[in-house]
């Protein structure tokens, strides 16, 4: 078996309160492997998103990663001085921002903002070369190189998400975290996003963290599935595993969340009628 691209290790990231630390990751590990799609889900909450930014080695004050490893390729992240690691972000590893709109400038247009990670990581090309490079990395995501011109406003919410995503793998890293890509967007503009990061991970051969609530993006694009509660890892199965047979009681909630037209009723009492024994612990689960 190959070695993980991607290690996380009893990764505990905290914020201090009056009342003592809130612990946002509670002793979270799993690894990904090179070109594997894995999904991380949970509700608001349950410390997701804490993990990507986690990753990405930009957790501000007054949290804090105050235990655990993030092996990249081997290498420990969290050693890495402050220059080091950010001549890692973007051409090693990215990450897809939740709300394009909130990662993209409103005031400069598109060229100059794909070319700013560029020219952070000390690629010089000339005019020409560089309206080259633009001009495929918006064909990737299935953009006009005229997008280059335009202000994000004038972009839909899909074109949005694709220029972050075309920023995202421009210095073709070897994991891309994609952080709720699809949020505030309909079904089908979701799909084509979807398509798009599917297409891209394959053109790269990179790892693709999935971080969402979407059961059926789950089910449609991740391999192995991670299920998050309250800052810990709870369960973590192939895809397939975890719709079909769920194992644990919060994760045998989420999926009865599902929409059917067969099933009415409350969610607990639904697990309840099926297994008795299960809903008495999914009570008691919710009740912690």
């Amino acid at each position: 078996m190959t070695r993980p691209i991607l290690e996380v290790e009893d990764l505990h990231v905290h914020f201090p309160t009056p009342r003592g630390p809130v612990k946002a990751v509670d002793g979270v590990s799993f690894s990904v492997q090179p070109g594997e799609r894995l999904g991380l889900i949970g509700e608001s909450g349950s410390g997701k998103s804490t993990i990507a930014l986690a990753v990405m080695r930009l957790i501000k004050p007054p949290g804090e990663i105050v235990d655990g490893r993030i092996l990249l390729d081997g290498t420990d992240l969290l050693d890495l001085s402050e220059e080091e690691m950010r001549r890692r972000r973007l051409s090693e590893i990215a990450l897809v921002t939740q709300g394009a709109m909130n990662s993209l400038n409103p005031v400069i247009r598109i060229r100059p903002q794909l070319m700013d990670g560029l020219r952070a990581h000390g690629l010089k090309l000339s005019k020409q070369g560089a309206e080259a490079r633009l001009a495929e990395l918006l064909r990737s995501v299935e953009l006009e190189p005229e997008v280059a011109d335009l202000f994000p406003h004038q972009l839909s919410g899909g074109m949005k998400q694709r220029v972050c995503i075309a920023t995202a793998i421009s210095l073709k890293p070897k994991v891309i975290i994609a952080d709720e890509p699809t949020s505030a967007l309909d079904v089908v503009i979701q799909q084509r996003v979807m398509l798009t990061l599917r297409r891209v991970q394959d053109e790269l051969g990179a790892a693709v963290i999935l971080i969402g609530h979407d059961m059926g993006l789950m089910a449609q694009f991740a391999q192995r599935v991670a299920v998050m509660r309250a800052g810990q890892l709870i369960e973590v199965n192939s895809v397939q595993e975890i719709f079909a047979r769920p194992q644990h009681p919060y994760t045998r909630l989420l999926m009865e969340s599902l929409p059917s037209f067969e099933r009415t009723g409350t969610l607990l009492s639904q697990i309840v009628a099926k297994d008795p024994a299960a809903g008495v612990a999914a009570e008691i689960e919710i009740a912690r």
